[in-house]
């Protein structure tokens, strides 16, 4: 399952990024990283989190919800590395197949952000090198990022109960969703 399609010959197909990450600046503001998710493999964010220090506050953007919640911004407790381990491989069937939200991971220790968003794309902002070469270490180029072209998003009913599992993983503090969040 995927949780991007975009068409091919008037046909959906699942869509995947290839290994491709981009840094972008814009108006004098520190650059980020935009790295695709080849196929919404759930190990990537993990990889790109797991190399900045815990621990780690969690936001979860539920911008889309099926029945399991309201939309809105539910942000963790603090997580070590191996609570942030243990809920990627919990969930990570649901994470690479469901647009219905956003998960971001920040390091204050590093300020630093990496957010895994509805599009299968990574946004990172902090130690510019430390991700370059995790994403280098996991056969990332620099190349072209782009969602730009016809696509649908999928939200899965079969997912439903897992959705309704991750916001069971941890004591979230709900705010609501911003303007941006907003599909």
């Amino acid at each position: 399952m995927h949780k991007l399609s975009h068409q091919v010959a008037g046909e959906w197909v699942p869509h995947s990024y290839p290994t491709n990450f981009s840094l972008v600046s814009k108006d004098n503001a520190s650059p980020k990283i935009v790295a695709g998710v080849p196929g919404g493999d759930p190990s990537v964010f993990l990889r790109m989190v797991a190399s900045l220090e815990p621990p780690y506050f969690l936001l979860y953007v539920l911008h889309t919800p099926r029945g399991e919640a309201k939309a809105g911004r539910y942000q963790s407790p603090a997580v070590s590395a191996e609570q942030l381990r243990k809920y990627v491989e919990a969930f990570g069937s649901y994470l690479c197949s469901d647009s219905r939200f956003d998960i971001w991971a920040h390091s204050s220790a590093e300020q630093a952000t990496v957010v895994w968003d509805r599009h299968n794309q990574l946004f990172a902002y902090g130690p510019m090198q430390k991700f370059l070469t995790v994403l280098g270490d996991n056969g990332y180029s620099e190349g072209v990022v782009d969602i730009s072209f016809p696509h649908q998003h999928h939200y899965r009913e079969e997912f439903d109960v897992q959705a309704a599992a991750v916001l069971d993983a941890f004591e979230w503090t709900y705010s609501p969703l911003r303007s941006e969040d907003e599909q």
